[in-house]
């Protein structure tokens, strides 16, 4: 396992370092020292306290035409790899997001492989594999299998919902539960899911990093409350303090409606509010806790991450000074 740990030198590349999960984890490694490189499509959006970090280095390139990826993994031995696209703005059904994932993931493997990397880290989604997995789902499946064919020991790891200002699908939650006391929600209502707060979420993608005995297994993350969505709605207006909602099951709701209402509701386009309410219709629970072998920390409930969430929210609208 030596030759897969991180060294006091080392450089750690982070593929998806502008977006969600990436500006948050290029924090908290920051945070403990660890020097990192960034490959990002257009520069001058990176924020102005990464640019000036020396201990940061940006790479100019695209994953899904290849461009800059040669430069990008150039004496890196271990890389993170956050990259997803999540379809159109429109709400029809399209596969070209997933023929693009897995683009970018061949076009890294290549890469990775021919520069000698040793592990790649890999963010996921939670689903049971098998027939009825969304599209979304199936093509982060299909990324966590092309990152694990090459050379390189991947790690996956596999999470579902996660809580944290800046999530699409908690944006999308966020919205419909605040501004809709009566709520007409499809058969998934009911469904199970296991939630997990984006700082578990970075606890573990940093823990994976300095335990290479993680490396080349596949782990699903989740946090302590398994609940149903009518459950998270209910104990998200518990957590902000606003009356319960009413909710009523219904068989006729489409998947294609609901995107189509949440995209008229939300801040979220509805192509991607039909990737996202298509995922709800699958269960996704952790089916295992061996991350626990390797990783302890102390996992957060739902309510204290609405809580954390809701809180961020409202310190970012609000002006410096």
């Amino acid at each position: 396992m030596d030759n897969l740990a991180l060294k006091p030198d080392d450089r750690v590349l982070i593929l998806g370092g502008t977006g969600f999960i990436g500006k948050r984890l290029v924090s908290e490694l920051t945070g403990r020292n660890i020097r990192l490189r960034l490959l990002v499509r257009n520069p001058s959006k990176v924020p102005t306290t990464i640019l000036k970090n020396r201990d940061i280095e940006i790479v100019k390139g695209d994953i899904v035409s290849g461009d800059g990826l040669k430069e990008a993994v150039r004496g890196i031995h271990i890389a993170y790899y956050l990259v997803h696209s999540m379809g159109s703005k429109s709400m029809f059904k399209s596969t070209d997001f997933a023929r693009m994932d897995e683009n970018a993931a061949k076009n890294f493997v290549n890469s990775a492989d021919s520069a000698g990397i040793k592990r790649v880290i890999y963010l996921g989604g939670l689903g049971k594999v098998g027939e009825g997995l969304s599209e979304h789902l199936k093509s982060r499946e299909e990324v966590a299998k092309i990152l694990s064919s090459g050379k390189l020991h991947a790690t996956v790891l596999r999470a579902a919902v996660i809580i944290g200002a800046g999530s699409a699908s908690f944006v999308m939650f966020k919205y419909l539960v605040e501004h809709m006391r009566v709520m007409i929600c499809p058969k998934w209502i009911d469904t199970k899911i296991q939630p997990i707060a984006v700082n578990d979420v970075l606890a573990y993608l940093a823990g994976c990093l300095l335990h290479p005995e993680t490396a080349g297994k596949k782990f699903d993350i989740g946090g302590p409350d398994v609940l149903t969505y009518r459950k998270m709605i209910q104990q998200y207006t518990e957590a902000v303090g606003i009356p319960k909602r009413i909710i009523f099951r219904t068989p006729v709701l489409s998947s294609l409606l609901a995107s189509y209402w949440a995209g008229l509701t939300t801040p979220v386009s509805s192509g991607l509010a039909h990737a996202l309410i298509e995922g709800l219709r699958n269960e996704v629970v952790c089916l295992d806790d061996s991350i626990t072998e390797y990783i302890h920390i102390e996992r957060i409930p739902f309510k204290a991450a609405v809580k954390i969430a809701v809180s961020e929210k409202v310190k970012s609208a609000c002006p410096p000074g």
